[in-house]
């Protein structure tokens, strides 16, 4: 008899995108004849700049001369051209130094945080943002590191931080023993940023309590404000504190490409039950070279042209879209009377439904009313009642139509 993994069960509903996608499906094949504008999954829309399309041309064509063709990369790491080029550009640049053996190239950020939880033991409290992307929760609990939840949703077992517009949507610091703290700046969904004062407190509480920050940063490349780090190693002792996720997705519009690295350092360790330290570093390694046989070569090779000079201006301009868009929706949600946030250093903006409607019903109104799609909330946690998101990563023009629709919402 084969015997499932039951901590499956516990999941709460579907997944949160694909119940958007499948009320949205049911409205379009009811109203074949409507347009039907998403700023709901944070999908890109804008084509690959050009100098990452010629490199993974030239990628391709090496690939089918017997001279130039290449098979695994090294140890699945990631080729050293690329980790060379997220060294230099994205640490060295901010002053941060990173060792070639710290950095792990994958096909996506949102499998490294899954994936990374399997090096830590299933006895550490888990500390997440309330709300949060839902793949740090479902994950854990898929993992059978939580209880039930209850019926707000709230897992036993994991520690939430409510982000509320009281506190800037930055969470406080536990104030109970954890062990592991997922925190994502800019933050998905909310918008909200955490400064180098804040990023510093989180760095001291993971050092003196021997926990380990998991550092989402996916969305660093939206950041404008010059005081806003990118990087949590920015930060003194985050080395020892903290891993690191990045990704190409958003930053580069990798979303049907497939590319994105981690970052562990070797100064980092964990413990074992009876207090020993181990370092992190070779665990991941470990268990990246056991399951993972690396991204593709031109995905890797298209990754390292955003780091050339003109890779680097092209993939600014396709930013500066987005944050348009992004100051478009918070500029037109404004004038309407909606309470808005983030939008600014960030390709999100958190809003707060109006005449005290729910999530779900708000999106249901507004599919109804505007055929606009955005995000409930309440999707991303109990904390996220009451509010809902919208995504900078549509077209200009369909943004431009969708801020017009909501006059009628």
């Amino acid at each position: 008899m084969a015997i499932i993994n039951e901590n499956f069960l516990k999941l709460q509903a579907g997944y949160l995108f694909p119940e958007i996608g499948r009320r949205r499906r049911d409205f379009e094949a009811k109203n074949p004849r409507v347009k039907v504008i998403s700023l709901g999954i944070g999908d890109v829309t804008q084509p690959l700049a050009a100098a990452v399309v010629e490199a993974m041309k030239k990628a391709v064509g090496e690939m089918g001369r017997i001279d130039t063709f290449r098979g695994y990369d090294d140890g699945g790491v990631g080729y050293e051209f690329l980790r060379k080029a997220i060294i230099e550009n994205d640490f060295e640049s901010r002053g941060v130094r990173v060792e070639p053996d710290e950095v792990f190239v994958s096909d996506g950020g949102k499998c490294d945080t899954g994936n990374i939880q399997e090096i830590f033991g299933r006895d550490n409290i888990i500390a997440v943002t309330d709300p949060v992307y839902p793949v740090y929760v479902d994950s854990n609990v898929m993992a059978g590191r939580t209880g039930a939840a209850d019926k707000k949703g709230r897992y036993e077992r994991i520690v939430y931080m409510p982000c509320t517009a009281e506190n800037d949507f930055v969470p406080e610091l536990p104030r109970e023993p954890v062990d592991i703290i997922y925190l994502c700046f800019p933050n998905n969904p909310t918008g909200a940023v955490a400064s180098k004062e804040i990023l510093a407190k989180w760095v001291d509480f993971a050092r003196d309590n021997k926990a380990i920050i998991l550092f989402d940063a996916a969305y660093e490349a939206f950041i404008s404000d010059a005081d806003i780090p990118h990087s949590i190693y920015e930060i003194d002792g985050a080395k020892e504190a903290a891993i690191e996720f990045r990704s190409f997705s958003k930053t580069a519009g990798f979303t049907g490409v497939r590319c994105a690295f981690t970052v562990v350092p070797k100064q980092l360790k964990a413990h074992t039950k009876d207090g020993r330290a181990v370092e992190v570093n070779p665990l991941w390694h470990r268990r990246h070279g056991t399951k993972f046989t690396g991204a593709s070569y031109i995905s890797q090779a298209g990754a390292a042209a955003v780091y050339t000079s003109e890779g680097k201006k092209q993939c600014r301009q396709i930013i500066e879209i987005y944050m348009n868009n992004a100051a478009l929706i918070c500029e037109s949600l404004g004038k309407l009377g909606y309470k808005v946030y983030g939008g600014v250093n960030a390709p999100y903006v958190w809003m707060k439904t109006p005449d005290g409607l729910g999530s779900w019903d708000f999106f249901d109104r507004l599919l109804q009313k505007a055929n606009v799609v955005g995000t409930p909330g309440a999707g991303f946690g109990p904390a996220g009642e009451g509010y809902f998101r919208l995504t900078a990563f549509a077209k200009p023009d369909d943004v431009k139509e969708a801020m017009e629709r909501f006059a009628a919402v």
